[in-house]
């Protein structure tokens, strides 16, 4: 099979860590028999340097004519690089909230998984770190309350402000196939969470996610608040599997979730499109105060290179070698320094894409 992949490498550690997840695909491809091929576009800080701007319309152009994009990080320093000196819209994150526009990238997928070798680094009690959990956020990225009219008055000296909370069923139903189009792929379980008893627009949502689960009766489908998921996500992880939801719920569920992880660094991202396409990225940051020091983690970017061949590709065998290469490493003692352990191997950002790799081959 052919691969036509756009990478962004980013800001910060974006190349370091793009440049191992390449390092992996590749063997991939040699194990498997798959040919890829990369154009690599500029965005954010590293964009502005050379155009100006964070993101150009070639560089968009060339995004779009890839069967999927592969991106590291985004930013820098908030506080001293001149980025953050220009206009928010000329800053580097500029230029991600513009190409989701432009690709139509409107479902957004974020996995937790608690690993057995990082048990001890889950901030929940031992009895639920030591069952481990495997779970995804699907949320819609497009629209909802962070999308809706808003405006500001003053009358009388009494400010006041406006946020709409806006979703028809076109929205919610394209966001609930690609839930349970993705739980077929897992454990075919979908927690659909809202707050119905409160808002039209989740009432609207349950009806809809309902709709959408008679065309899927494979699927086990199910209903919870949003501040009951909130609570379930602490006291049972492992009790979800694809977790549903709007927007804003979406955005604090899915940090709720990172969290319990223990490490940030292992946590993969993808925002899709009604078709295959997609754009895949860790779910940290560019720490810039790390970069060329070759010791981030390209952990998270590699399972997102997974993801990419899951979601994209379908190449789901393949996908599947990635995870257990790093599920093996693991094992094995290997760690970078953000989830280094006692009586484990400290190794860089480079020799962890070595390990992951040759892992592969066996």
């Amino acid at each position: 099979m052919k691969l036509n992949i756009t990478c962004i490498p980013g800001d910060g550690i974006g190349p370091e860590i793009v440049a191992e997840a390449k390092k992996v695909l590749d063997k991939v491809a040699e194990v498997y028999g798959h040919e890829i091929t990369y154009k690599d576009i500029l965005m954010g800080g590293a964009s502005i340097d050379v155009h100006g701007v964070p993101l150009t319309d070639e560089a968009i152009a060339d995004a779009k004519a890839a069967d999927a994009v592969l991106m590291g990080s985004i930013g820098g320093n908030t506080s001293t690089s001149p980025w953050y000196q220009l206009p928010p819209e000329k800053r580097p994150e500029a230029g991600l909230l513009k190409i989701r526009k432009a690709l139509n990238l409107f479902a957004n997928l974020r996995p937790a998984v608690l690993y057995q070798e990082l048990s001890d680094a889950c901030p929940l009690r031992k009895d639920i770190s030591d069952r481990g959990f495997d779970l995804l956020i699907m949320r819609e990225l497009t629209g909802g309350l962070y999308f809706g009219a808003r405006h500001t008055t003053e009358v009388d000296g009494v400010r006041t402000a406006v946020d709409t909370l806006t979703y028809n069923e076109n929205e919610i139903r394209r966001i609930a196939i690609k839930a349970f189009d993705i739980a077929r792929k897992r454990r075919g379980i979908v927690t659909s969470v809202d707050k119905a008893n409160v808002l039209d627009s989740s009432r609207l949502w349950r009806k809809v996610v309902e709709e959408v689960a008679k065309d899927y009766p494979d699927i086990t489908l199910s209903h919870m608040l949003v501040d009951n998921c909130a609570m379930q996500l602490v006291r049972d992880p492992s009790q979800f599997d694809v977790i549903l939801t709007e927007n804003m719920f979406g955005d604090i569920l899915s940090d709720e979730a990172s969290m319990v992880t223990g490490s940030i660094g292992m946590l993969a991202s993808a925002s899709l499109n009604d078709s295959k396409f997609g754009l895949y990225e860790p779910s940290h940051g560019s720490a810039p105060d790390i970069a060329g020091m070759d010791i981030a983690n390209p952990i998270a970017t590699i399972l997102s290179a997974a993801m990419m061949l899951r979601y994209s590709f379908d190449l789901d065998k393949e996908a599947d070698a990635i995870e257990m290469a790093v599920k093996s490493i693991l094992k094995k003692g290997y760690r970078t320094a953000d989830i280094m352990a006692e009586g484990c191997e400290k190794v860089g950002c480079s020799r962890m894409g070595d390990l992951l790799a040759d892992e592969i081959s066996r």
